[in-house]
């Protein structure tokens, strides 16, 4: 477990550099990411590089003892390139270029970008790739931010036609696959089809499914060519990109299996005021974060990087891109860097090292403020260095007793026909997740094709199209499996299954979704179970069975079946529908489970178990009597965090 700082030498002077890298060492950080942004100090003019600067910065911070991170420059392509070739801006939905001026400007399907990326990234590979202070690196910078992985210009126009002909192989067939007889809208070759924007209205739901597909291999490939090039260059040194929260845009799962270890880049804060919370749990969290975000995150990318992953980018105080920026209270930044560890973080970065004096970033702090003084954030990060050297190494994180499963289609699909506004895969998985973690309950999240083995519990929040192997997967998983609503409602190709939904799953489950409803806020429906009473909203489905229901709508329907391991959900589960159901499966798996205040969360890791307190009062740790804690004690201030041994 180490940490480390988001640097960029380009921005201050030069004669700052080595006080810089020698404060970093102090404050026991013991890596420091650069170059990502850097292009246009790299290779200020075409075909001319300037490596004096990032020489002498790559030797001062490697003589402090500090292992680098390089990022590769991509995100941020020169004026020069942009003006030389501007078939590499990206087009947005309204068919417009997306212009120079800010970052992530241009399309991964720009033949001319990948081109000049594979140009720019083999000349940095070859300078620095075997350089001893060289530790890892970064491909690129957080794909798909700005709403960047749809692009809609002619080169992924030209790009989606050829992948279409490789999937579908002839007209017809995508014809069929489409429905495109739905209004006249058939195709007689492959060069007719266009991406799906600028339609008078709804584009047909799988033209738009291919294309979300389409665009997530866009992305993958534009890694994959900049992985291989490293790998070559630079032998041995492990590969990273920095994902974010909540972000489905493309699938993280095959773009991560050219990566050697996934990296997130947590902004608890910020993530928490641009996400989809009430105005009263934003305010509840405010200064803390939401108990449950950043977890399902740090397990989300332990899945992605296979075991291996990083935070990348920690939040060490106010931010500036959200729609509104408290700054954490007084020990939290220390918390979330503990919890990061405590589900398995091999490192911790933090962004930046320096508040910026300009430009976009100005509102957002670093570990020091601009004018050079130790922020609030560096003290923090002073302090878990500390406690590093007193805790010592600790075991990856074992196998969770729960697996919640994640296909990125399945919210592709969803918000391609929502149905009912606000009907999204994130918030609906995160409902049924925070059930489990107000258990005390460890849970890993699992890829599309993530072996199953050994889990008690499988969560299936929805899988719109549920395939055949995973049923296989499951089936020999042994485990109890709860899928949520709208599971097997459409094939591969997007269409309705000919049975009705769920499709294959009524072969163990035998079910059929008959109507589905979305209802607006405040129209329900109420569930029942026994003498309880618990209200979802949203959605509702009408089902089919004759199986004795576990749980009731209010009219009597079934909202809830069983058929042995198989359960099945046909609502949107509020809170306390969400620990219902969940803490019923949970019981009947014979798992144990921990009382936690309200606020608190658990997580366990290498013989130790940590408990970090989200409230905004102090809580208890949910620790035996007689523990002994290594971290902490037994009483958890606002922000607090405390670890003890297990047994």
């Amino acid at each position: 477990m180490k940490l480390g700082v988001c640097y960029y030498p380009e921005h201050w002077p030069r004669e700052w550099w080595a006080d810089d890298a020698a404060r970093m060492a102090d404050m026991g950080l013991s890596h420091v990411r650069i170059g990502e942004f850097a292009w246009s100090r790299i290779e200020p003019d075409p075909g001319h590089f300037d490596w004096d600067w990032l020489d002498e910065a790559v030797e001062t911070l490697g003589a402090a003892g500090l292992s680098i991170v390089m990022g590769t420059p991509t995100a941020t392509p020169p004026k020069w390139l942009v003006d030389a070739h501007p078939d590499i801006l990206a087009w947005d939905q309204q068919g417009r270029p997306r212009r120079f001026g800010s970052r992530r400007h241009y399309c991964f399907s720009s033949e001319t970008y990948r081109a000049e990326s594979a140009r720019i990234v083999s000349a940095i590979a070859t300078r620095y790739g075997r350089h001893p202070a060289l530790g890892a690196w970064q491909i690129d910078n957080e794909f798909g931010c700005h709403d960047t992985t749809l692009s809609y210009s002619p080169n992924a126009a030209r790009r989606f036609r050829e992948w279409l002909a490789q999937r579908h192989q002839s007209v017809d067939a995508l014809n069929r696959a489409w429905g495109l007889v739905f209004w006249s809208e058939e195709f007689r070759s492959f060069d007719e089809v266009d991406p799906p924007n600028l339609t008078v209205t709804e584009p047909n739901p799988s033209h738009r499914l291919d294309y979300a597909r389409f665009a997530s291999d866009e992305v993958a490939s534009f890694s994959r060519l900049q992985a291989d090039i490293i790998r070559r260059l630079s032998p041995g040194r492990p590969i990273t990109h920095n994902f974010m929260g909540f972000h489905t845009s493309f699938d993280h799962w095959k773009l991560g299996r050219d990566l050697d270890f996934a990296s997130w880049d947590s902004y608890p804060l910020g993530n928490l005021q641009e996400a989809w919370f009430r105005d009263d749990e934003k305010l509840r969290h405010l200064r803390q974060g939401h108990p449950d975000v950043q977890a399902f995150n740090h397990d989300l990318y332990r899945g992605v990087g296979r075991g291996r992953w990083w935070v990348m980018e920690q939040q060490p105080g106010p931010v500036n891109w959200a729609r509104f920026n408290p700054a954490p209270v007084d020990g939290m930044v220390r918390a979330w860097t503990w919890e990061a560890f405590a589900h398995g973080a091999e490192a911790v970065t933090y962004f930046r090292w320096r508040q910026a004096p300009f430009a976009q970033e100005q509102m957002h702090a670093g570990l020091n403020r601009s004018d050079r003084v130790e922020d609030q954030g560096g003290r923090e990060a002073r302090q878990v260095a500390a406690e590093l050297k007193e805790i010592g190494a600790l075991d990856p994180c074992g196998r969770a007793p729960v697996a919640l499963t994640m296909a990125s289609e399945a919210e592709w699909h969803l918000a391609i026909q929502p149905q009912g506004q606000g009907f999204h895969w994130v918030p609906l998985a995160f409902e049924m997740y925070a059930a489990l973690r107000r258990l005390g309950l460890d849970v890993d999240i699992v890829g599309p094709d993530g072996d199953l083995a050994g889990y008690r519990l499988v969560v299936c929040p929805s899988l719109p199209i549920l395939r055949e192997d995973t049923l296989a997967r499951l089936d020999a998983s042994g485990a109890r499996v709860l899928f949520g609503p709208r599971t097997g409602s459409r094939t591969v190709d997007g269409r309705t299954p000919s049975d009705l939904p769920p499709g294959p799953l009524q072969a163990r489950l035998p079910m059929k979704v008959t109507r589905a409803e979305s209802l607006r806020p405040g129209g329900g429906p109420t569930v029942r179970i026994g003498a309880a009473t618990f209200v979802s909203r949203l959605w509702r489905e009408r089902i089919e069975t004759e199986l004795a229901p576990l749980a009731t709508f209010e009219d009597g329907g079934p909202a809830w079946v069983q058929s042995g391991r198989w359960n099945y959900l046909a609502a949107w589960p509020e809170r306390g529908l969400a620990d219902a159901v969940v803490g019923r499966l949970v019981a009947d798996a014979g798992l144990a489970t921990v009382p936690l205040e309200e606020g608190v969360r658990l997580r366990t890791r290498g013989g130790l178990a940590f408990a970090v307190n989200y409230s905004d009062a102090p809580r208890r740790a949910p620790a035996p009597d007689g523990a002994h804690f290594v971290l902490g004690g037994p009483a958890l201030e606002p922000g607090g965090v405390a670890a003890w041994r297990l047994g």
